[in-house]
């Protein structure tokens, strides 16, 4: 295990958040590597103190009596039989504040849409899939290898294309777990990045392919022939595109079925 990777398990370790296989080997890392022991220990007394920590705010004596006395004062005023009318004004634009504030929280705690939900499981199936080592369950460039391999694992049957004359060669597939069904994940490379292609199929209308940035990752997803494709990689978003294109055009043609 590579200390990059080590530094990047380590927060998931503290969490209790990996598989027993992955937990020996990130200990049995820390045990020969003093400095990601180190990191390691760093992060847990941060974790200690963050967890312990109280973030309750107890207000000095001399400001709750200002508090008070300013209560205390509004409602003198509040009582009086005639307000300034430019106390109504500084009313009306405190109102207008609050309105905003809400409008604008209300904005920032929205649920998130369905295609966003989406979009951060197929993001996290990504960067798991570079994370745990499971790329691949089987791992070949002959899509005729790879396609018969999904036969009686899935409900459906993806189509299959290699694009190495294009320069995104296939390198193999995998069974993945999306919006609460199995999915296929085609795995293809462009120079030293990783393309996830995951397939399932959709009672949906057809889409034309929709671009979105998650993370600093491009993501692009359509519907077709009643599938839905999502897309995921760190390439540029014109190699993005071009996949995109190119396996549209590849699995249209009556030999890649």
């Amino acid at each position: 295990m590579s200390c990059q990777h080590a530094r990047i398990l380590i927060h998931g370790y503290i969490d209790g958040e990996l598989d027993l296989v992955r937990s020996l080997e990130l200990e049995r890392h820390l045990r020969g590597c003093r400095d990601c022991a180190q990191a390691h220990a760093a992060q847990l007394a941060l974790h200690a103190a963050i967890s312990g920590g109280s973030l309750a705010y107890a207000a000095p004596t001399q400001l709750r009596q200002r508090v008070h006395a300013s209560l205390r004062q509004a409602g003198r005023a509040s009582a009086a039989p005639r307000m300034p009318s430019w106390r109504w004004v500084s009313l009306a634009a405190a109102l207008l504040i609050v309105a905003i504030v809400a409008g604008a929280l209300a904005y920032t705690f929205r649920a998130p849409s369905a295609d966003e939900r989406v979009a951060q499981e197929v993001l996290d199936s990504h960067v798991r899939s570079l994370m745990a080592n499971h790329l691949t369950d089987v791992a070949s460039t002959d899509q005729h290898t790879v396609k018969p391999w999904f036969d009686g694992k899935l409900d459906f049957s993806p189509a299959v294309v290699d694009l190495k004359g294009q320069g995104f060669p296939l390198i193999g597939g995998r069974l993945d777990y999306i919006d609460s069904r199995p999915v296929a994940a085609l795995v293809y490379q462009r120079r030293l990045h990783v393309i996830n292609l995951f397939i399932w199929p959709s009672a949906a209308p057809a889409a034309a392919p929709r671009d979105m940035i998650q993370q600093g990752y491009q993501l692009l997803y359509w519907r077709q022939g009643a599938m839905t494709y999502w897309a995921v990689s760190d390439v540029s978003a014109d190699d993005l595109h071009a996949f995109v294109q190119l396996y549209q055009q590849q699995a249209a043609l009556p030999a890649a079925e």
